[in-house]
């Protein structure tokens, strides 16, 4: 990955000096939020820095045993600690969300630091704007990678302890598929081996992840997929819908629909697919796709999100029935534009 020397440089600059140091990730916060703001996190404090990561919502139950992973502020459940933390910092980082809208309710205490320096540290498309230092690398697998990178260019590899690594190789498979999804570089393997000499145990990091979910979580999939996957286009584009109510029925935990909406693609045919879960007062929208299905465009373009060219998000305030038919006639506009 090709990072400016000059952004390593201020990065250096900016921490060659004991700072108190905020790291903030999204809403919803997924493996690579998580692992990517506690090693980078891990690495301040050693050097001195007073640091709190703090995020808008919980995380899910089976991201829980991540080396300090409890020590993190949720701004939910612990806003008044979160803003007396914001208000007293030197240094605020944005790490895996590329605009603060991302944050939510955590977007406005972060506004109120109007002295702190502000850094973003994303792999997403179109960074925001209001950053005095900005590491926006779209061409990096996750954000847990680029993390690994700038640490490494900056202090050195020997920096990254078990502890560190156990973090950032979170981070990197959970928004890699395991390895699965793109930008897959000689680059992120040498990373790896870097990882695997700290001393990370990788069987028991996996099965942590992806075998340690509810019965609750295990019945919902079958529902969701028997019941509720539908398709489109003669099968080569689905969707799933899940209601407050069907989550409610499945004793629904953070992040029990995790990896849903991917099951579809598994299908030889499947070119395209979307889940619709319903929040309190919003639809989250989640979105897959394969090969040059560009569901980045297609998620600013019909439900105010983004992300990635084959992975995105984006919300509707509309019921569960217009979301779906809203869903239907973009997918119908998006194949007679031959972009689907």
């Amino acid at each position: 990955m090709n990072i400016d020397f000059s952004d390593i440089e201020q990065f250096k600059t900016l921490f060659a000096e004991p700072r108190r140091v905020v790291i903030v990730s999204h809403t919803n916060p997924d493996g690579d939020a998580i692992g990517s703001s506690l090693a980078l996190a891990e690495v301040l404090r050693m050097r001195g820095h007073e640091t709190t990561c703090i995020v808008p919502n919980r995380f899910p139950y089976y991201l829980e045993w991540i080396p300090r992973a409890k020590e993190m502020l949720v701004y939910r459940f612990d806003a008044e600690q979160a803003k007396a933390t914001i208000d007293c910092a030197d240094v605020i980082i944005c790490a895996d969300m590329n605009n603060l809208s991302r944050l939510e309710e955590l977007s406005e205490a972060i506004a109120s630091n109007t002295t702190a320096k502000r850094l973003l540290i994303d792999h997403h498309l179109n960074p925001g704007e209001g950053f005095d230092l900005v590491f926006s690398h779209p061409e990096s697998s996750s954000t847990a990678f680029l993390v690994y990178s700038i640490l490494s260019q900056a202090f050195g590899t020997q920096i990254i302890d078990r502890t560190i690594a156990t973090q950032l190789y979170v981070g990197i498979i959970t928004d890699t598929g395991n390895f699965a999804f793109s930008h897959l570089t000689p680059e992120l393997f040498r990373a790896v081996a870097v990882l695997v000499e700290a001393g990370i145990d990788i069987p028991t990091i996996y099965n942590n992840i992806y075998n340690s979910f509810t019965e609750g979580r295990a019945r919902l999939f079958g529902y969701a997929i028997n019941r509720k996957m539908k398709t489109l286009l003669k099968g080569t584009v689905a969707y799933i819908s899940l209601t407050e109510e069907e989550l409610r029925r499945y004793w629904f935990q953070q992040g029990d629909s995790e990896g849903f909406v991917n099951y579809p693609l598994t299908v030889k045919k499947m070119r395209m697919s979307a889940m619709f879960t319903q929040q309190h007062d919003f639809i989250r929208v989640s979105l897959r796709s394969r090969g040059n299905i560009d569901v980045d465009t297609f998620a600013r373009r019909y439900f105010n999100g983004g992300g990635h060219r084959n992975a995105a998000g984006g919300k509707s305030f509309m019921t569960m029935d217009e979301t779906i038919r809203h869903y239907i006639a973009a997918v119908e506009e998006y194949h007679a534009e031959g972009k689907v």
